[in-house]
This record gives structure tokens, sequence and C-alpha cells, in this order.
């Protein structure tokens, strides 16, 4: 059974970090990438960051480069979203997936999806 189970959300100040994980277990093959979405109640959902398996190419969404960083654990099969500068905006539920290495083709598709964690910026 695939799973994603994502870890490490909360609250945090404005100008704050916080670093969520994602755990991945179940998959054959490998999914090509993993990435992170996220989703604010009534708003579209928007893809964040997205890194290839196979060469490691990672994708930003504009309103978060320079501030944002993913990273993979190969052994662990984990996935990291380091989050900097974090502003209010920010806030939302943040969901692992996979197959996400369209992104930057402006292709929002992606396959499976984790239940998500709240990341809240607030004074």
């Amino acid at each position: 059974q695939v799973q994603l189970v994502e870890s490490g959300g909360g609250l945090v100040q404005p100008g704050g970090s916080l670093n969520i994980s994602c755990h991945a277990s179940g998959f054959t093959p490998l999914p090509y990438a993993f990435g992170w979405l996220r989703q604010v109640p009534g708003k579209e959902r928007e893809g964040v960051s997205c890194i290839s398996t196979i060469d490691g190419h990672k994708y930003y969404a504009d309103s978060v480069k320079g501030r944002f960083t993913i990273s993979r654990d190969y052994v662990k099969n984990a996935i990291f979203l380091q989050m900097n500068n974090l502003k209010p905006e920010d806030t939302a539920v943040y969901y692992c997936v996979t197959d996400c290495g369209s992104w930057y083709l402006g292709d929002p598709y992606f396959g499976s999806r984790g239940q998500g964690i709240q990341v809240t910026v607030s004074p």
C-alpha cells in the first residue's frame, strides 16, 4: 500500500523557519518525482516545489523562490521542504505528492497525495 505521511507542520511567526517532512512507502517502482503543493480553502491549490528522483532537478513556484528548499533522503525515502523567511501568505495545508515533474511546464498534474499538514504563519 502506497503511503505519503507528512510531519513537522505548525505555527510560526512571520520571518521564521519551518522544515516539513514526508515519508514515502510502498511505491514500486519509485515515482519519478516528489513534491509539495499547498491549498488554502477557497483558493486554487499551488504547486510549491518538486524534485526529480531521476536527475535531481528542482522546481520552485515563483512565490517561494529563494525562501524554500526541497531535498530528498534517498536512503530513508523522505522528502523535506525547508521554509525560511515565512510570510502570512504561506499559511496553508501542505501536501506531499508524487509525479509532479510537469509543474515547470505549467501542467498541474500530480499522482498520489498525502493527508496534508497545516502550516500557519502568524504573529
